[in-house]
């Protein structure tokens, strides 16, 4: 039997650490669209704490989202009382979204009092061209959200 046939990736969700969940859900789901389609409290020997190198002291509780078409694929990890160092520049990762309303999430998102980069003309490998934007949450996780509108002819 050649093993390499049981080989496979998928990519499963990305997952940000933030200090305040339900704060951080209004950003997520009421803002950006997502779903919140599992909350939860860590059990106390859950695997975050280990990979994700959290004293166990604090208290974790997590939310997994998704969208009507995606299930599961971001989650937020919330450490409870907990102290996180701001994350130092230059950032490290992004989630990367495509939206259909630039200008609302924009105006949503400063309004909860997020940071916003400033817009850019975003340019596609096959020269389509669209609209991006990126958005660092409460906690210094950065989003970048973008657009680009279909082709009528």
């Amino acid at each position: 039997m050649d093993n390499k046939k049981e080989e496979y990736v998928r990519f499963q969700r990305a997952n940000y650490i933030v200090t305040n969940l339900e704060k951080s859900l209004k950003l997520y789901c009421n803002v950006l669209g997502m779903i919140n389609q599992y909350e939860a409290d860590a059990p106390n020997d859950s695997y975050s704490y280990d990979v994700f190198e959290i004293e166990k002291t604090n208290k974790i509780r997590w939310a997994v989202l998704g969208t009507p078409e995606q299930i599961r694929i971001m989650a937020l990890t919330e450490i409870k009382d907990g102290k996180v160092k701001p994350i130092p520049n230059p950032k490290r990762c992004a989630i990367v979204i495509e939206v259909g309303n630039v200008d609302r999430i924009v105006q949503e998102a400063k309004v909860l009092g997020c940071h916003i980069h400033r817009e850019d003309e975003l340019v596609t490998h096959d020269g389509r061209i669209g609209r991006e934007v990126g958005i660092v949450d409460f906690d210094g996780n950065l989003i970048v959200i973008y657009h680009i509108p279909k082709k009528t002819n």
